[in-house]
């Protein structure tokens, strides 16, 4: 009997998961517009030490190695096909959508290391820093620099009336008092217009000037979902851009396409490890379906209650669980030193890299 065909529409932390797990149950193919699966929330780490991202970049290839890869741009989906920038058509039994969030990055391997390799000379050249945004990209990537590099004079900008609003104040106050103890100066409720840098300063929202010699944009990147709306699957779009899904992370209205990760419409925080825990469930209900196996018995998502760990350097973090919030070594220990690289790169089913491959 010919194999069951699953095309997986975005190689992020959902979609690489997805796709490797179900290589060997169906014919597989993986649609992403770039060759390599990044760990995202390692990325900020290699900005002040571009060799970890040697570790954080996969190629496809490495973990996918019984399925196809097709480094393009889905375009459109009919209700047995998906079209791609490059004119390929794709046919499929199943389908996944993880497409996370829109991120404007290269295609190869080389030319994101070498971003890295640019982001960190910028930091490197620079005495005074400005981060526009405070949610964990922006604390996470002040924690960082302030740790590297101490002499330098980090400003960060948030338009929220305090940090890292995604969750509770108690972190986010601890989150700050941290900062301010590395020299970070915090601007609360103020926003910053790139079109006014002039001579060296920047000028934001409520009239203050901030001298920087260059400045990191860390605000949140629209749902990569907007194709959608011109497909098959533009009745399953809600407002804000999420697609619609069921208990069993099927799509509103299909039996036969799955939503995985943060473009779902699921009412938690947007989070790596929650993304690979939406792989696992739709990927256990495809083995089901692709046997013959009965609806009735699929595997349901529940979603998780408040619960996240913010990097604050290499050592320390705060975390919110759900019965208390902690800063310090203790939260570092769980997600600061390694970034969960290695167990990351462990349930893709690579070793260690020697080579970053």
């Amino acid at each position: 009997m010919e194999a069951k065909k699953v095309v997986v529409v975005g190689g992020g932390i959902a979609g690489a998961l997805i796709a490797k797990s179900l290589q060997f149950h169906a014919n597989v193919t993986l649609i992403d517009s770039k060759e390599y699966f990044e760990i995202t929330w390692a990325s900020l780490r290699g900005m002040v030490e571009p060799s970890f991202a040697e570790r954080s970049l996969i190629p496809h290839r490495s973990y996918l190695t019984n399925g196809h890869v097709v480094s393009s741009t889905a375009i459109n989906i009919t209700d047995t096909e998906v079209l791609t920038a490059d004119g390929s058509v794709i046919a499929y039994d199943y389908l996944v959508i993880a497409t996370g969030h829109a991120d404007d990055v290269p295609q190869t391997r080389r030319e994101r290391l070498k971003q890295y390799q640019a982001d960190n000379e910028k930091i490197k050249g620079a005495d005074s820093i400005l981060i526009i945004g405070g949610g964990p990209t922006g604390v996470e990537l002040a924690g960082e620099i302030s740790i590297d590099y101490p002499e330098k004079n980090v400003t960060l900008v948030h338009s929220g009336y305090r940090l890292l609003e995604f969750i509770g104040p108690k972190a986010s106050n601890k989150a700050l008092e941290w900062l301010k103890s590395k020299r970070v100066k915090v601007k609360l409720e103020q926003t910053v217009n790139l079109d006014s840098f002039s001579e060296g300063a920047y000028v934001t929202s409520s009239g203050a000037v901030i001298k920087a010699d260059c400045h990191f944009l860390c605000t949140g990147k629209p749902l990569g979902s907007d194709w959608l709306k011109k497909t098959v699957l533009k009745g399953s779009v809600n407002e804000f851009g999420s697609l619609k899904v069921d208990v069993n992370l099927r799509v509103e209205g299909r039996k036969n396409v799955f939503a995985i990760g943060d473009v779902t419409d699921i009412k938690e925080i947007k989070q790596g490890y929650l993304a690979q825990q939406h792989a696992l469930v739709a990927a256990k209900n495809l083995k089901l379906l692709i046997t013959g196996g009965n609806e009735s018995k699929m595997a349901t998502y529940k979603p998780s209650g408040v619960m996240a760990i913010v990097s604050l350097g290499r050592r320390e973090a705060v975390a919110q669980f759900p019965f208390t919030t902690l800063i310090g070594i203790a939260p570092g220990f769980i997600k600061s030193r390694d970034l969960f690289v290695g167990k990351t790169r462990k349930q893709m089913g690579l070793e260690p890299p020697s080579c970053g491959c």
